[in-house]
């Protein structure tokens, strides 16, 4: 009796040494199947510019309640890269931009109805802006190909700058003279399209961003405003679409 119970137990023992799984035995990595390529390799620097520029032209205008608009606008933007990749698909670097608008209304009417509108005449607003971009960078290859690829960027920017703002003429000229300050941090997911081995276009667009803006305002050089604001979005911007030149080294 007591020999059957001994094989009972060294039965019971041997049937728990094989379901279980042994602490010493490693476990196989579970895997994806996702191909990772070196789609920008250690070592090279990226660089490059984006440049934008509007203008238009308004010759009695006419927008919703906005009619007889005489003026003309410009907007002029550029912004140098360098970045390093100090690991495969991995890069790190800077962006600098530079930003000038100008928006000048020689007249115009704001019309709410036949017994109510508005004149507006002789206003006059120019912008410069400076900003500082620290970037991070991840590249995803579209599988085996070399040609195509995603990234996404990683962005805080700092900026400031300053605007002028004046109205009427005569003795009714008023002007209003800012200085800004922002913060911003972003996430930007894009594609890149090489054209050559080292050369290639390149589209961003923000998704995931939060701000801060810090405006101080001198009119007629005595009285003084500030003004500040944040947000937060998480959305698709198209007005934040950004095309690019960049140069692989």
């Amino acid at each position: 009796m007591n020999k059957l119970k001994s094989i009972c137990l060294l039965l019971s023992l041997v049937t728990a040494a094989v379901l279980l799984p042994s602490p010493l035995k490693a476990q196989e990595q579970f895997k994806r199947g996702l191909e990772h390529i070196s789609f920008v390799p250690k070592g090279q620097w990226i660089t490059g510019v984006s440049v934008n520029y509007t203008q238009s032209d308004q010759e009695n205008y006419q927008f919703l309640v906005f009619e007889n608009i005489n003026g003309d606008t410009y907007s002029f933007k550029i912004s140098p890269m360098l970045m390093y990749a100090f690991k495969d698909n991995l890069a790190a670097g800077a962006k600098f931009g530079y930003q000038r608008s100008r928006t000048r209304l020689n007249s115009g009417q704001f019309v709410l109805d036949s017994e109510t509108t508005y004149d507006v005449d002789h206003l006059y607003m120019i912008t410069s802006n400076y900003y500082g971009t620290a970037a991070f960078r991840n590249y995803i290859s579209l599988g085996s190909s070399m040609r195509f690829g995603l990234f996404n960027e990683v962005q805080l920017e700092l900026g400031g700058g300053q605007s002028k703002l004046t109205n009427g003429s005569g003795t009714d000229f008023t002007g209003t003279f800012e200085k800004n300050f922002s913060l911003n941090i972003g996430l930007t997911p894009g594609i890149a399209m090489f054209l050559s081995n080292y050369s290639a276009i390149e589209v961003n667009i923000g998704v995931l961003g939060f701000g801060y803006s810090h405006t101080k305002a001198v009119t007629d050089r005595i009285y003084e405003s500030k003004r500040s604001s944040q947000h937060a979005n998480f959305k698709i911007n198209l007005f934040s679409v950004s095309f690019g030149v960049v140069f692989y080294l």
